[in-house]
This record gives structure tokens, sequence and C-alpha cells, in this order.
């Protein structure tokens, strides 16, 4: 059997390294992996951020995608995966 994908559009926010807060206020499951970030131009080249997802924590890397998903999880994503997959509406 083959199976297609449903067409769903998902909520994203890129993880720049100058943009916790938003990231924060996104994504209530963010943990900043012990970092702290006194302002939103904070950046720290390698900066992991954990997600706390249905399967534990995930660890979203410099440059991923935040995706809120359709049951309202999140999770990371690469971005050259992201891009294969989504399209900006």
């Amino acid at each position: 059997m083959k199976f297609r994908k449903k067409p769903v559009v998902v909520e994203a926010v890129r993880w720049t390294g100058k943009n916790f807060n938003e990231i924060k206020a996104f994504c209530p499951g963010i943990i900043d992996a012990g970092y702290r970030a006194p302002t939103d131009n904070f950046s720290v080249e390698s900066w992991p951020l954990l997600i706390n997802t249905r399967e534990g924590q995930v660890c979203a890397q410099l440059g991923d995608w935040i995706i809120k998903g359709v049951m309202d999880d999140f999770y990371p994503c690469k971005p050259d995966i992201f891009e294969a997959t989504y399209e900006q509406v």
C-alpha cells in the first residue's frame, strides 16, 4: 500500500539564536538548556534548545524550525527537511 500525507497548515518559528523570547512565547514547552538570555539580542552560536514533546525531550539546534503540529504539540525540524516539506502560505 502507498499513502500520501494529508495537506496541513502548521505554524513555525526558526531558531536564530537571537529570538529566544519569540520562541519561548510560541512554544511553552521550550527549555533553554541551562542558558539564560538577558535580552532577545543575546546570541550563542551553538546554543541548543530542549523541547518537551510527546516522545520526551528533543534538542533543537541553531537554524532548526520549531513547528506547532496539528495536535498542539511542538517539535524541531531541520532546515532542509522543512524546506522540502513546507511552503509559506
